[in-house]
């Protein structure tokens, strides 16, 4: 609410200059002035320096209160009302601002009079009392005032929750249902205020051409009959409506000004017409006026051209004939030939306006409806006519112009309750808005709906119904059929009612670029942006161009009885959200919903939605679907084009509401494997700057989720969260700024801890809320992770997998992720392969599944791998596996591969050997002197027993038995790598490489320790230093450069392998020969996805955990490592 006010300035000299050098910040809520500034700066350092350090922030109530005393109530979100206020800053202080003095009546309940008592009044009400009947038509006018009154109520509910912009509906609506609502009904409302205005138009020249001056037709209707004739009026509606919307628009384009002093003068017009009405029916009731009506047989003739209602006259000649003989024979003599319907019936002429105590309100009771181009004939009259006879001289015969039906009644009646916005339209101007609004409007409402009502009544108990049926008056020589009914004069009601269409047409063309100005200046359609522009003195001048060629197109339709649905439309469904907006407000109860108009209730918003939904539906169903469609087009156009804005609106707490009601209802269990989805924990790293490392990630998350699911994107920052808060948010918004990019939908979290580990095992264990909650962690494989430095990188990346398994999440693992497509990027062909050697709850099968969604992998196909051991039925395996595709409805080609027990290679056992002897070295880096010390005695005793074994027998038994490490250092492990993480100390600075006490070296390759301190050792502490020197002294090949060719014999050992740990062996095995299986079916393939392995669990083979993932993924491209939760994800049931 206090948005639209100045930021708080600093003040000179005096106790303000005692505190810091740094200027203050700018007040978030307040708008103060210096003197409000200086006030609350003669408080600090006195009896409220409690509270002196945040006074910048926190300013004194009484600073604020003399701000709220200058507030401005304009339309919030107008920049350039903000930039105006402060660029004129000190001229308005100087100058005093003159206070709003417009009461209620003048203010909301005169202006609401004129904009609802309208053409429709005074055009085609009698013609609706006619054809409806008076139960009919009251009916409609019931069920429309009782919508108005029903949205009126809503309205007062939500102008008074508050101060209110000057803007009407779209204001309300907008910051009530925020932008997109706001914005698609505020759209929807202007329509309808331009057809409104090309609807008055239509009707001032309907006025001007058939009852004020029918001869200035440029298309003469003179002798023209059926579509003829009606082509003719509709062209001369699209001349002359054309050349007064020209005319009015440039009124408005010169001076808006001289449109509201002649506003009075067009409501004087509208209240002396009604009077005049109410007086010609209070003299009906002593003195009726004469208007006969004349009829032929019961079909009522057009009184044009003839003068007396008769055949024939007796003269003192004899019986000589009329003008209405010569219409209908061939000659004025007896002996004629003349109309066959006109011969054989009798001419009656009766009362038009037989008054209100006649009881001809019994024959108006019920409706007559008539297909276009019916006679318009009385009942109860006498009519002789042949069935075969066909109609001549119909343009002779009073006709019904239009088919008629009760929904349409509607939508021509409705707009004449419209204007019930004209009030809080102009708030901005009003003495006190809260009390005005609600009062005006209603007593607006009450007094119009009482008059429509009456009306109705006292139409039918007045007028003949073949003039209420008679909607030009042809029947009553060209007379307005309600001018007939008006006291003194008809031109009473003619004259007065040009008037007031003129001045309801100028107020439309006023009203409806300054709304379309206001939307445009919100910046929530970036496509209305130029129509935000005017004039120097801020007129809307291209707003005006628009709603002045969208009039047209109305004037070019050219009917009254067309237009009138099309803005009934529009308003109806700006009513409609209104009543919606004070609903959805009232059963949310927020905090802020405090309206001082307490006569309402969200039963009555709701009944007032649904009658507005019905009348839309009742005036014309297709233009009720083309309404929608606009509005939901608008609607969706600013959901992902506009501008974000946070207005508080409802919508965003209705969205808080469900979403608590849905995170409580996921609460009641876990989701059915049929609902399972991914939802991802992303963790991404950033660098210094706080960017991302691994953007790719974001590509693939996009191409996995394909827009479903929650996604959270986390990264995890080590140190304080005070002192790293700003690194934090700039993380965060790193992270938004690259979802943006990446069309992520989700959430993004910044964890900050003691160090990486931690805070990344918070964001594993915080994040979601509730039920919805990931149930899948994707992240990176750590590059470089053998070059690293900080060997914390790779121990962190398998701490993950076991924290994953712990809390039964899944886990995948891309790898080379910079290798990985961008979402730009298109596979037109290739292969997904799938490597199913352990079964993990079917995320293998789900995930190529959802890749192939996205179009980057749409062209590639599935293929299945699966390994089949030496009992396995290769061929049974295949086929199952096919049906079990087939009932997943999967398509994918299926391959089992053999994979035969063999000898472990040579190969093998070096790659072990390698593997093993890195470990020691990762060891050795965090051992302490006397740890060292211990680890040395132990290798050594070792090394002494090994040298004892010779014979091959010995190598062979040793090899086939997986070697146990004595308990002590079983037990003793654990605790030192404890210390070693708990008191860390510099590594010397000749870094010594050694073995595990499960795997002592061999005495083949001495070379010698030197611990610090010591000059010289025993022989018995040579150890091996380094794996790079062999025995021979020769230098070795690479760890990689060895192959299994360059072995003959797998018994002719080296010496190095007798001690391996077989275990590792055996692991190192695996991976080779699946790795060497993997590379032969699937190189060419665009992506694999294998099995992940679990962690060991115990950590002394941490290192080599990695070195096999290694080793199994060596040489393919782009890799996901994939690990089930624990739980089945894909199923065959429907």
């Amino acid at each position: 609410m206090l948005n639209n006010l100045t930021d708080t300035e600093e003040g000179d000299g005096g106790a303000q200059s005692q505190g810091d050098s740094n200027p203050k910040e700018s007040s978030p809520f307040i708008n103060s002035s210096d003197a409000a500034a200086e006030k609350s700066q003669q408080y600090d350092g006195k009896n409220m320096a409690l509270f002196e350090e945040e006074m910048d922030t926190r300013p004194m109530v009484s600073s604020l209160l003399s701000s709220l005393a200058n507030y401005s109530n304009l339309p919030q979100g107008s920049k350039e009302h903000e930039e105006a206020e402060n660029n004129e800053a000190e001229s308005a202080r100087k100058k005093p601002v003159k206070a709003p003095q417009l009461g209620t009546l003048m203010g909301v309940y005169m202006p609401c009079i004129q904009n609802i008592f309208g053409v429709i009044l005074f055009l085609r009400m009698t013609w609706l009392v006619g054809i409806g009947g008076v139960i009919g038509t009251f009916i409609i006018v019931f069920m429309c005032c009782a919508t108005t009154m029903l949205t009126a109520i809503s309205m007062s509910a939500i102008a008074t929750n508050g101060v209110v912009p000057a803007g009407g509906s779209y204001y309300m609506i907008s910051r009530s249902l925020g932008p997109e609502f706001g914005g698609a009904v505020g759209i929807c409302f202007y329509l309808g205020t331009t057809y409104a205005g090309a609807m008055y138009i239509l009707g001032a020249i309907e006025l001007l051409l058939i009852y004020i001056v029918p001869k200035a037709a440029i298309f003469p209707l003179e002798g023209l009959e059926g579509p003829e004739a009606e082509a003719a009026l509709l062209n001369n509606m699209r001349v002359y409506g054309t050349i007064l919307l020209t005319s009015m628009a440039t009124v408005v384009f010169v001076g808006v000004k001289y449109v509201n002093k002649l506003a009075l003068v067009f409501l004087a017009c509208v209240i002396l017409s009604i009077l005049a009405v109410y007086a010609g029916v209070i003299k009906t009731a002593v003195e009726p006026p004469v208007f006969p009506v004349c009829i032929l047989g019961n079909r009522t003739l057009v009184w044009k051209n003839f003068d007396i209602c008769a055949k024939t006259i007796e003269t003192a000649n004899g019986t000589v004939t009329t003008q209405l003989w010569r219409m209908f024979c061939d000659s004025p003599f007896l002996n004629a030939t003349c109309d066959n319907y006109f011969t054989a019936n009798n001419v009656t002429q009766i009362q038009g306006i037989p008054g209100i105590t006649s009881g001809v309100l019994s024959e108006n009771l019920f409706g007559t409806y008539y297909e276009k181009g019916d006679l318009v004939s009385k009942a109860y009259l006498e009519s002789i006519e042949e069935s075969d006879d066909p109609l001549t001289s119909a343009n002779r015969y009073v006709l019904a112009d239009i088919t008629s039906f009760f929904t349409l009644l509607v939508g021509i009646y409705f707009p004449s309750v419209t204007g019930i916005m004209a009030g809080s339209n102009r708030s901005g101007d009003l003495r006190d808005a809260q009390k005005s609004i609600p009062i005006g409007t209603i007593a607006a409402i009450t007094t119009t709906s009482t008059v429509y009502m009456s009306s109705v009544f006292l139409f039918g108990a007045c007028i003949e119904g073949v003039v209420l049926r008679d909607k030009f008056g042809e029947g009553v020589h060209g007379n307005l059929v309600i001018g007939t009914l008006a006291w003194p004069s008809p031109w009473v009601i003619v004259i007065g009612s040009f008037f007031s269409t003129c001045g309801a047409g100028l107020q439309s063309l006023t009203g409806a670029p300054r709304l379309l100005q206001a939307i445009a200046k919100d910046g929530i359609v970036p496509a209305l942006r130029i129509f935000g522009h005017g004039k120097a003195n801020g007129e809307p001048t291209w707003s005006l161009l628009l709603t002045a060629c969208i009039c047209e197109s109305g004037i070019l339709i050219a009917s009254l009885d067309s237009v009138a649905p099309i803005l009934s439309m529009f308003f109806l469904m700006c009513y409609m959200f209104v009543n919606l907006a004070c609903a959805v407000q009232t059963l949310l109860r927020t905090p802020n919903w405090r309206p001082r108009f307490k006569f309402y209730h969200w039963t009555l918003s709701f009944l007032g939605m649904s009658l507005c939904l019905t009348l839309m539906f009742l005036c014309s169903w297709y233009y009720a679907i083309v309404a929608m469609v606009i509005a939901g087009s608008i609607y969706k156009y600013i959901e992902f084009a506009g501008a974000e804005k946070e207005w508080g609106d409802g919508i965003r707490g209705l969205s808080l509401s469900a979403a608590r009601y849905a995170l409580m209802r996921l609460e009641e269990g876990p989701p059915h494997t049929k609902n399972w989805r991914p939802q991802l924990l992303v963790l991404v790293s950033t660098d210094a700057e706080q960017n991302v490392e691994q953007p790719r990630l974001l590509s693939l998350t996009n191409q996995l989720k394909a827009g479903k699911g929650l996604t959270i994107v986390g990264t995890a920052l080590a140190g304080t969260y005070l002192a790293n808060h700003e690194h934090a948010q700039r993380a965060e918004q790193a992270l938004r700024k690259l979802m943006e990019t990446e069309k992520v939908k989700g959430f993004c979290q910044v964890t900050v801890s003691s160090n990486l580990h931690d805070a990344t095992s918070h964001l594993l264990q915080a994040s979601g809320l509730g039920g919805l909650k990931h149930n899948a962690v994707l992240v990176s494989w750590p590059r470089n992770w053998k070059q690293a430095d900080d060997h914390q990188i790779w121990r962190n990346f398998i701490e993950l997998v076991r924290e994953t398994t712990i809390a039964r999440l899944a886990l995948l693992v891309p790898k080379n992720i910079a290798a990985f497509p961008s979402n730009g990027e298109r596979f037109t062909e290739g292969h997904i392969d799938v490597w199913w050697i352990v079964h993990d709850g079917g995320m293998l099968m789900l995930l190529p599944f959802l890749l192939r969604q996205h179009k980057v992998w749409r062209k590639c196909k599935m293929r299945i791998f699966t390994v089949a051991q030496m009992d396995d039925n290769s061929i049974q395996m295949k086929k199952d596996l096919t049906t079990f595709l087939y009932h997943l409805r999967i398509d994918a080609m299926v391959e089992v591969v053999e994979m035969h027990d063999s000898d472990i290679s040579a190969y093998t056992y070096e790659k072990t050997l390698v593997m093993e002897q890195r470990s020691q070295m990762l060891k050795q880096i965090n051992l302490t002197k006397t740890e060292r010390e211990r680890e040395i005695q132990s290798i050594t005793d070792s090394s002494r027993g090994s040298i004892r074994r010779k014979n091959p027998a010995a190598v062979t038994t040793q090899l086939s038995v997986t070697e146990e490490p004595p308990a002590a250092s079983k037990e003793e492990k654990p605790e030192e790598e404890s210390k070693s993480a708990s008191s860390p100390v510099s590594p010397p600075a000749q870094v010594q490489l050694i073995h595990d006490n499960t795997t002592p070296a061999s005495p083949a390759t001495p070379s010698t320790l030197l611990t610090p301190g010591e000059e010289a050792q025993s022989p018995g502490e040579q150890i091996q230093r380094t794996w790079t020197e062999k025995c021979d002294g020769e230098t070795a090949k690479p760890p990689g450069a060895t192959t299994p060719e360059d072995i003959k014999d797998i018994f002719n050992m080296k010496p190095e392998w007798e001690n391996l740990n077989q275990s590792n062996v055996r692991r190192m095995h695996t991976a080779l020969r699946l790795n060497e299986v993997i590379l032969k079916k699937s190189s060419e393939a665009k992506l694999v996805l294998l099995n992940m392995p679990g962690a060991p669990r115990n950590r002394t083979g941490d290192e080599n955990y990695m070195e096999f993932l290694e080793v199994l993924t060596e040489g393919l491209n782009r890799v996901l490592l994939v690990r089930g939760g624990g739980r089945e994800v894909i199923t065959i049931y429907s």
